[in-house]
Order: structure tokens, then C-alpha cells, then sequence
């Protein structure tokens, strides 16, 4: 199993605050479309918060039987559109041996509404009228096991739950699988539906979400006047498979999985090492896999969040990554600032940012960037996407608990 082969994504699936398909979420980046809007999941008028990022107009029958709607949590439905999408376009079952095939799904939180709507009926109602799937529909790994059990995946099926690092790390890992021997293709990526109560309650409280009315004035990641992220929440798929074996079988190839960092700060349980050490190894450690030169000309889709802390903490650490000057010469956005924070599945719709960007040659936004952060001094492509040919592409999360994953994708 010391093999070191190549991993190249065949087929992607999205469902997102920008659309419930791939190409209208990323249509939907480049032409810096705004995701966020009021809340409408639950009555916010004792909450701070005000705004999310919502999925719009999505219908689980589209995916799920009647029977099993009802037995699965939101977050995990958002899973199984996104891999059934991305299993459809790649055309990957079949042609892989089932014991050669992985479900590595990542979720920050797993199936919280569900957790939420249980309490309430076991405080006001009884231990009796808990429901008898309270805990399968609940466990952050059923995404991973769903998926699997649809796409009869017998290989390694499990979740990332690193925060907002997970669904990095669920494509990390899953790519580790494959490069390695132990499997040949993989559906991974990340999926969440947060935007309850609870959650923002929680966040508001630890004074991490933005308390504007603006949709316009809410994300904005880099910019002097940012004061919080904003809360999202769906699903993003990608098929990964063995280069030789998607070449031979003429499928479709969006680019390479190339590198992959993974580090702790073991510093805080929320704050973010202030020098930027863990971060900017994983990002090191990413870059070197994936072969870098001071040639390359490196787009970062940047962790990005809006939080004061982030922003200037992930401005040092890619200074201190790809050193000051090539730092400079990158081109870096967050498409946050269109899709909210959609926690663990936050890396999986950048991964597909970074893939689309690399195919079309177009860098997506970071909109309602007005007043640049002095601080925050790179190139952050403002309100308006741009085209540049670059030949690597990085994407950077970072969750609590300091957990740091870069992923690093180029073209075949």
C-alpha cells in the first residue's frame, strides 16, 4: 500500500445558498450573486442575528422517498443531493468495485435540528415522545452512511468533524485513501444545516456572527468594517477517483487533487494561533505536495470568514506560507462573502471554486469589499470576478478546536 498515485475529482454536486446545481452556484460566484438574505427557518425577533445564508427551493423528494425523508435530518438530505449529483455526472458506479469504494463526508455539526426538535419534545412533552430514530438521524457520521448505503460504497465510510475544517478534511482524507492503495475512488465532501435557533444563539452569544439588517453589509470578509460571519448552510459533493482509472474509462476530469495539509494550533478553542504557525505549515505542507515553484501563479480561496481575528490571522499566515513577495503576487477572495460560512461543508464549496477556477480561468469575487482592511493587504479580487491563468489553486480552512486544512488542486 505504498503507492503514490495521482487523484483527479469526476464529477461534482451542489446544493447551496447560490443554487441547488453546480453551475448555477458557480454562475452564481462569478457574477458575485448574494446568498444571504433574512432568516426564514425559524422567527428571529429576539436574536441578534438577523441573516443567513439559506438553501433555496430545495425538495428532498427530488432525492428521498416520503419514508425516508422523515427519517433523515436536513443536513444529511443536502448530503445525499449533492452525492447523487456528483455520482450522476461523474458515471463512477459500476465501473469501480464496490470494497474499493469510500464515503468520506465531512459535517461540522451533523444533525442538530434534529437534536433541537427532540430536547424540546423531551422537556415539554416526555421521554416517551422522543422519537425512536432521535439518534441515527442525529450522529454526525449517518451523511457518510447514507451515502454509501445508496451508492453501495463498502469501502471506508466516515465523517471529518473538525468544525470548519471538516469538509477540507473529509477531501483530504479521502484523497489519502486513494493516492495510497486502500481505494480507487471516492465521494466526499461536506455538508450542514445549522441555521436554528440553538446555533445562533450560541454564536451570536460568543459574539461571532454579524448583527447587520444588510445583506449587503453582513459578510464582509477583509474589509475594515467586518464584525461577524454570517451563517449558511448545504452541501457540496465531489467524486474522487484514481487518475489512470478515470483516463482509461474517458471520464470527465475538473483538475487534481495535488496536496493536502492538516494541522493543529493546539493553542485555543476558538481563537486561531496569532502567528499563524498551524496554518501556515498546513498550507506549506500543501504547496510542497503539489510540487510549487515561484512560477506558479497561485489563486487562494481564503478561509475568510469576516471575523476581525480571522481575516488579519489568515493574512499572516499566507505571507508566512508562500513568503512576503509571492504573497503579494497571489490572488486571493472569499466566496463567503456571497455564500455565508456554511461551517463543515464550507471547504467543499470552495474546492469547487478552486476547480471551476482553474478550468475557466476565472477568479470569483470578494463582494462588498469597500473599505480594505490596512491590515489585510493582499489582493482580494474586490466585487468584480477576473480572469488569470493560474496553474494552482489552494483552498484554506480553518476551524475551532485549531484544526487547519489546505487543500491543492491543479489542472490535468
Amino acid at each position: 500500500m505504498s503507492e503514490n498515485r495521482r487523484v483527479v475529482v469526476t464529477g461534482i454536486g451542489a446544493i447551496t445558498p447560490l443554487g441547488n446545481d453546480t453551475l448555477s452556484t458557480w454562475e452564481g460566484m462569478k457574477k458575485g450573486k448574494n446568498g444571504i438574505g433574512p432568516i426564514t427557518l425559524f422567527d428571529t425577533e429576539n436574536y441578534k442575528a438577523k441573516l443567513g445564508a439559506e438553501v433555496k427551493d430545495f425538495d428532498p423528494k427530488t432525492y428521498l422517498e416520503v419514508n425516508d425523508i422523515l427519517r433523515t435530518d436536513r443536513y444529511a438530505q443536502f448530503a445525499v443531493g449533492a452525492a447523487a449529483q456528483a455520482a450522476e455526472e461523474s458515471g463512477i458506479e459500476g465501473t469501480v468495485e464496490p470494497e474499493r469504494f469510500a464515503s468520506i463526508f465531512g459535517t461540522g455539526i451533523g444533525g442538530i435540528s434534529t437534536f433541537e426538535t427532540e430536547h424540546t419534545k423531551l422537556m415539554e412533552r416526555g421521554p416517551r415522545r422522543v422519537s425512536s430514530l432521535f439518534v441515527p438521524m442525529m450522529i454526525a457520521n449517518m451523511a457518510a452512511g447514507m451515502i454509501a448505503i445508496r451508492h453501495d460504497c463498502r469501502n471506508s465510510a466516515m465523517p471529518a468533524v473538525t468544525a470548519c475544517a471538516s469538509a477540507s478534511n473529509a477531501i483530504g482524507e479521502a484523497m489519502r485513501l486513494i493516492r495510497h492503495g486502500y481505494a480507487d475512488a471516492a465521494i466526499t465532501g461536506g455538508a450542514e444545516a445549522a441555521i436554528l435557533p440553538s446555533a445562533v444563539a450560541g454564536f451570536v452569544n460568543m459574539q461571532a456572527l454579524s448583527a447587520a439588517t444588510d445583506p449587503n453589509e453582513a459578510s464582509l470578509p477583509f474589509d475594515k468594517r467586518r464584525s461577524g460571519f454570517v451563517i449558511g448552510e448545504g452541501a457540496v459533493a465531489l467524486v474522487l477517483e484514481e487518475y489512470a482509472h478515470a483516463k482509461a474509462r474517458g471520464a470527465k476530469i475538473y483538475g487534481e487533487v495535488c496536496g493536502y495539509g492538516s494541522t493543529c494550533d493546539a493553542y485555543h478553542i476558538t481563537a486561531p494561533d496569532p502567528q499563524g504557525r498551524g496554518g501556515a505549515r498546513a498550507m506549506q505542507d500543501a504547496m510542497e505536495e503539489a510540487d510549487y515553484t515561484e512560477h506558479d501563479l497561485v489563486y487562494i480561496n481564503a478561509h475568510g470568514t469576516g471575523t476581525p481575528m480571522n481575516d488579519l490571522v489568515e493574512t499572516a499566515v499566507i505571507k508566512k506560507a508562500l513568503g512576503e513577495e509571492a504573497a503579494k503576487k497571489a490572488i486571493v477572495s472569499s466566496t463567503k462573502s456571497m455564500t455565508g460560512h456554511m461551517l463543515g461543508a464550507a471547504g467543499a464549496i470552495e474546492a469547487l471554486a478552486c476547480l471551476f477556477a482553474l478550468n475557466e480561468g476565472v477568479i470569483p469575487p470578494t463582494i462588498n469589499l469597500k473599505e480594505q482592511d490596512a491590515q489585510c493587504d493582499l489582493y482580494c479580487t474586490p466585487n468584480t470576478a477576473v480572469k488569470a491563468d493560474i496553474t494552482l489553486a489552494l483552498s484554506n480552512s480553518l476551524g475551532f478546536g485549531g484544526h487547519n486544512a489546505c487543500l491543492a488542486f491543479r489542472k490535468v
